[in-house]
């Protein structure tokens, strides 16, 4: 099977809508801040009629991956489940109009097409709130053949963890991905996802996944410690190559033969943290499908999560492949 695209991703498929907040109103709300909590439809919208004015896009963490890849220029699919609603079709018609191969067919008849409501304080902290709707009705049979093939990287979203019939498409997924000599690659998402799944988690990295991507919290809950230097090291019993963000200390990538510090791209105001993990898993990956070094694939991945969080929105508002060059990379 020869190689059509560089990162074949899956899946939430949810819009995102993301407004500014003030550390009161994520108390008055009881959100915990930083954080990502699953709600129903009608906590929802009750939420969203207390929210500021903000905007809409088209989101979800493995496709906002597979828009950074593109923006640098890569070739990417992404596979998600969407309704046959309004926001379903703007969703994959945003994916469509990046040049992501998205062809999953909308679901007729049930839950609405995913929503994440997005508080962003001060600080450019995150705080979500989201209806899953749609999206936790992707199956195995949604898993295209194909297309898992045909890619270098396979690309994992570890909210998906919360549907027992997702993780058998991610099942079918890694079974793909391992037959046809593709990396399988998995991202923790958030620590409240390794807390409820952590015994799952750990055994799938195990067995299946050749590259993981996790922030510090994400590790440390993980391995349940306080200490970064411990937990690296139960990581790297256990996966090949890793990539872990620490915010404004930069990233550290882990792999058999070293350990890289790569320093966080310079950024003169934090607007909005949203996608920061997404564009740099992007960066990553685009880097690495193309054969780049690690060092060049932690500085590109620094580059693009630099990028999104200089302004509201989880993908990039430039051309990431621009920036690159500028960069001499």
């Amino acid at each position: 099977m020869p190689d059509l695209y560089d990162v074949a991703a899956i899946g939430n498929a949810i819009v995102d809508v993301i407004a500014p907040a003030s550390d009161a109103f994520l108390a008055e709300n009881r959100l915990d801040k930083g954080a990502m909590m699953l709600v129903d439809a009608a906590q929802s919208a009750a939420l969203y009629g207390k929210m500021a004015k903000g905007i809409e896009a088209s989101g979800g963490s493995a496709a906002n991956t597979i828009a950074g890849l593109a923006s640098f220029g890569g070739k990417g699919a992404f596979m998600g489940k969407v309704a046959s609603d309004p926001l379903g079709e703007t969703f994959a018609r945003d994916m469509r109009a990046i040049g992501a191969r998205f062809e999953n067919a909308p679901l007729e008849g049930g839950p609405a097409t995913a929503v994440s409501m997005i508080n962003v304080t001060p600080d450019g902290q995150r705080t979500m709130c989201t209806f899953l709707g749609a999206s936790v009705e992707f199956t195995d049979a949604d898993v295209d053949v194909a297309t898992v093939e045909a890619a270098k990287i396979v690309y994992l979203e570890g909210y998906l963890f919360d549907a027992e019939q997702a993780r058998r498409a991610f099942a079918k997924a890694a079974a793909l991905a391992r037959g046809s000599g593709r990396t399988l690659a998995l991202t923790l998402s958030d620590s409240f996802v390794v807390e409820r799944h952590r015994d799952g988690l750990l055994g799938f990295i195990e067995s299946q996944v050749g590259l993981l991507f996790a922030n510090e919290a994400e590790l440390l809950a993980m391995f349940q410690t306080d200490d970064f230097e411990e937990a690296s090291e139960q990581l790297l019993r256990r996966c090949e190559l890793a990539a872990v963000t620490r915010s404004e200390k930069g990233s550290v990538i882990l792999s058999k033969g070293e350990t890289l510090h790569i320093p966080a791209e310079r950024v003169e105001k934090v607007v909005d943290t949203t996608g920061a993990g997404d564009q740099y898993a992007a960066g990553f990956m685009y880097g690495l499908s193309g054969g780049r070094s690690l060092a060049d694939c932690g500085r590109l991945a620094s580059l693009a999560a630099a990028e999104v969080i200089s302004h509201y929105g989880p993908r990039p508002q430039v051309s990431l492949k621009d920036l690159a060059a500028a960069k001499g990379l």
